[in-house]
């Protein structure tokens, strides 16, 4: 089976890391993100995986140099323009030759969810197509999804106010498509998946949904990226996966609290890093403390860092106080 994952953004929520990096390249647990979403896929029956492209193709040609992630044959489709998800989706799965039942993923979300489960799901129903749902806290935080005791999707509210909808699943950035879904994601242009494609496959009675509970986290923000580091450290087992790297040297003195501390780290005396990452590289100096944080270049002795991004080329000063910080400063969003 194929799956078209999307990986064509540009990462703005986690400038400056995603100058150098493009975001499903970040590191979760020490392991690009891509690559667990990727043997994620594997599990749930996907043999071949066609990367939507459009930012910054060179580090996935060279993180996969042989076009294999395990088992899993890789192909990749280069967006000469931006086409949105729709469009990127129609312009992958032609360009893979894709043909029957597919999968499509978000290149950014974490999830345990059983893909094996939602393609039977899908062929039960019948439907053109099926999107995996999240249950969220804060519905009017998100794109909400209302079905009805089958599964047939009845609409979308996007970021509903109290009282709009008694639904708070989300829709949760996988889906099971069949081909004759390309018809409507021609390719060739911009088009959106959630504000067009869905809801005239919901106008159709074509669109179900299946709601799962299984772990599930967007992992494009730099507050969700820190926790799905965390997350994952957590629950695996292997000790690949420990939170702190083996070559990672940490002073005596220092203290680490809900932090993944990646490869060749180095953590000055007296230091403290709490709900944090540090990837490969990063020095934090003595006396420094980094608080909910992302660092891979250098932070400097006694300074302080809250909410900061500090990407391979960045430095805080010693002595520097910074809350929502950007080092190097650029642009972000």
């Amino acid at each position: 089976m194929h799956a078209v994952v999307l990986v064509g953004g540009f990462g703005t929520r986690l400038r400056p890391l995603t100058y150098a990096i493009p975001k499903p390249l970040l590191p979760v647990a020490h392991v690009p993100m891509i690559r667990r979403l990727i043997n994620r896929l594997a599990e749930g029956g996907v043999t071949d995986v066609v990367l939507a492209l459009g930012f910054k193709p060179e580090p996935f040609f060279a993180e996969f140099p042989n076009n294999m992630c395990g088992e899993v044959r890789m192909t990749y489709a280069v967006e000469s323009t931006p086409l949105d998800t729709a469009g990127a989706i129609g312009f992958a799965a032609r360009a893979a030759g894709i043909t029957g039942t597919f999968i499509v993923a978000n290149g950014d979300v974490m999830t345990d969810l059983n893909v094996a489960d939602l393609v039977a799901f899908h062929r039960r129903s019948g439907a053109k197509a099926t999107i995996s749902l999240t249950p969220v806290n804060d519905p009017s935080q998100f794109g909400i999804v209302e079905t009805n005791a089958d599964g047939r999707v009845l609409r979308f509210v996007e970021k509903p106010q109290p009282g709009e909808t008694n639904s708070r699943f989300a829709s949760a950035g996988t889906y099971v498509m069949e081909e004759s879904t390309l018809a409507l994601m021609p390719g060739t242009e911009k088009l959106s998946i959630e504000r067009v494609t869905f809801p005239q496959l919901v106008a159709e009675g074509a669109l179900f949904a299946m709601a799962t509970d299984d772990y599930w986290i967007d992992a494009g923000r730099p507050d969700t990226y820190v926790q799905a580091n965390t997350d994952i450290a957590t629950q695996l087992r292997n000790p690949a996966d420990a939170a702190v790297h083996a070559s990672a040297v940490i002073a005596g003195s220092a203290v680490v609290r809900d932090a993944v501390i990646s490869a060749n780290v180095n953590v000055g005396e007296n230091a403290r890093v709490s709900n944090s990452v540090l990837l490969n590289g990063a020095v934090i100096g003595s006396g420094a403390v980094v608080e909910r944080s992302i660092v891979m270049g250098n932070v400097g002795s006694d300074a302080r860092i809250v909410d900061c991004i500090v990407g391979p080329t960045g430095v805080v000063q010693s002595g520097q106080i910074s809350t929502g910080g950007r080092f190097p400063e650029g642009e972000i969003s």
